[in-house]
């Protein structure tokens, strides 16, 4: 029976032994691919002494298995009182106003909130005034003042102008800024400024806690650097700045022109 057996074998030969070791390593490959983990590493043969770095931990989630992402909270525009009454309107813009002193000849800058176009013809301005400014005296007496846009470069300038009194400093000096000539009112313009509006008082009217000074705009000077060659001015491009409950903003970019909601688009686009 033995050599029965041994002969059967040597009659099979290489071929069969070779079927049969094939057989064998595909279990052990089946075996193998049960015990990979999740993330692709195996769970046994690769721990440390100490265990696994990665043992007990939860395999990572496959996006398709994540929940979705919750929904964006959808504005209905409630509306609540606020605490007190008082003036929201903003963005304002950040203006330096420069006047001179008739009497001395000292010009001074300080710094509004409100201001505004009031008249297209004749073109009119408004400025609000406290009674307790230190340049609220020298208007009533010149009846003249320059509006001065402030951009970013003029921005510290502006603020710091607007904290401190011109009692008590020249603020031209203090900030290093340059006092330019008017050419129809007698007031200082600032000459880094890139538009300079000349303004001459028209008419005074006491509000309460402000006086609000109406004034003729008289001329306009603006900064060369943002006219272009066929006499168009950039007012765009001079990086004015604006102020918001206490705080100082830049324009940032443009989001349509006037009437962009009613333009026919052009064919083809």
């Amino acid at each position: 029976m033995e050599n029965n057996r041994s002969l059967n074998r040597q009659k099979r030969g290489p071929a069969a032994a070779r079927r049969k070791n094939s057989r064998r390593g595909g279990e052990s490959d089946a075996r193998r691919k049960e015990d990979r983990a999740p993330g692709g590493r195996t769970g046994r043969g690769h721990a440390s002494k100490g265990g696994s770095r990665h043992e007990g931990r939860p395999a990572a989630r496959r996006r398709e298995d994540r929940p979705p992402a919750a929904p964006a909270p959808v504005n209905d525009h409630t509306k609540l009182s606020f605490p007190k009454a008082g003036n929201m309107l903003y963005p304002i813009p950040a203006v330096l106003v420069s006047l001179r002193d008739p009497d001395t000849g000292f010009p001074n800058l300080f710094t509004v909130a409100w201001t505004g176009t009031v008249c297209t013809d004749p073109p009119m301005v408004s400025i609000a005034v406290r009674k307790e400014r230190f340049s609220y005296g020298i208007l009533q007496r010149s009846k003249a003042f320059v509006i001065n846009l402030v951009n970013e470069p003029l921005l510290r300038a502006c603020d710091f102008c607007g904290v401190w009194s011109g009692r008590d400093l020249d603020k031209f000096t203090a900030c290093g800024l340059t006092e330019g000539d008017a050419v129809t009112v007698a007031a200082p313009i600032v000459q880094e400024s890139p538009v300079n509006i000349e303004c001459q008082v028209r008419q005074v009217l006491p509000l309460g806690s402000h006086d609000l000074f109406l004034a003729e705009v008289t001329h306009v000077q603006v900064d060369r650097a943002f006219m272009d060659e066929g006499g168009r001015f950039h007012l765009e491009d001079a990086g004015l700045t604006c102020y918001v409950h206490g705080k100082y903003f830049g324009l940032g970019q443009a989001l349509g022109s006037f009437g962009y909601s009613v333009r026919k688009r052009r064919p083809g686009k």
